[in-house]
């Protein structure tokens, strides 16, 4: 299908250890309904770049903003960025530095982060890489709700450990506009209902939602990788986003 040149680019970037295959799936849903996506794989988990463990947070979000420009320059106007999971920390930071580029950002199974959040704290100042931990102690940590063998095996496969400074570093923001940014939270392995009721309570993991100017909540009841397990699903809600109005 010809691609809708009235749609704004959408940017699809995933958690830990992930790269653009995993928005395979979700990525030809959409193109196959008109949408331009740019699938992203972050610095540092290029499994290719033999100075991988030594890419930074600010890295991958500048990475992310020469992205973003480029599309803008083509499209002439604001891009959708999709953030799953751990992409939460560098999207943040581009939201911060640039919200004027954003007409809509929609966290799956995630959310923004607060300034002075580090994703591992207590990681030693000597780990290189954080590998796919065993799917025993991955799935106490996160569900692994609705995901086949193949796509288990394919996880376990193509897993680029996570650089240690990404999981190290602090986040730092600055500019208030980034709240400001039209926002979708699509809620898989935590309903919408009890996740509001946590940010509300202050829980480090969602207190920087409280904050958020323009919010939608969308359910998609599923597990924390719902790109493998409901990627129709999850393609048709993005679509319906990044149509939503910008304000």
């Amino acid at each position: 299908m010809t691609t809708n040149a009235s749609n704004p680019t959408i940017i699809l970037i995933a958690g830990h250890w992930l790269g653009a295959w995993a928005w395979d799936e979700v990525h030809e849903h959409l193109t196959a309904e008109g949408w331009r996506t740019i699938p992203m794989t972050l610095p540092g988990l290029d499994e290719q770049d033999p100075e991988r463990a030594s890419r930074t947070l600010d890295d991958q979000a500048t990475a992310i903003e020469q992205t973003m420009t480029q599309a803008e320059a083509s499209e002439a106007e604001p891009v959708v960025i999709v953030a799953h999971s751990g992409a939460n920390a560098p999207v943040s930071l581009v939201l911060d530095r640039h919200p004027e580029l954003v007409r809509r950002v929609v966290w799956v199974d995630s959310g923004p982060v607060a300034s002075g959040s580090v994703f591992a704290p207590d990681a030693p100042e000597d780990l290189d890489e954080f590998p796919l931990p065993p799917f025993d102690a991955l799935g106490e940590q996160a569900s692994l709700e609705g995901l086949s063998i193949e796509a288990l095996e394919r996880f376990r496969a193509r897993a680029v450990p996570e650089p240690g400074p990404v999981l190290r570093q602090q986040v730092t923001l600055t500019n208030d506009a980034r709240l400001a940014v039209p926002t979708t939270l699509v809620c898989c392995s935590i309903p919408s209902a009890q996740m509001m009721e946590l940010a509300k309570a202050g829980h480090p993991m969602f207190a920087e939602v409280s904050n958020l100017d323009h919010v939608d909540l969308i359910d998609l009841p599923t597990g924390h990788w719902p790109m493998w397990s409901r990627p129709g699903d999850l393609a048709h809600i993005l679509a319906a986003a990044a149509t939503s109005p910008a304000n």
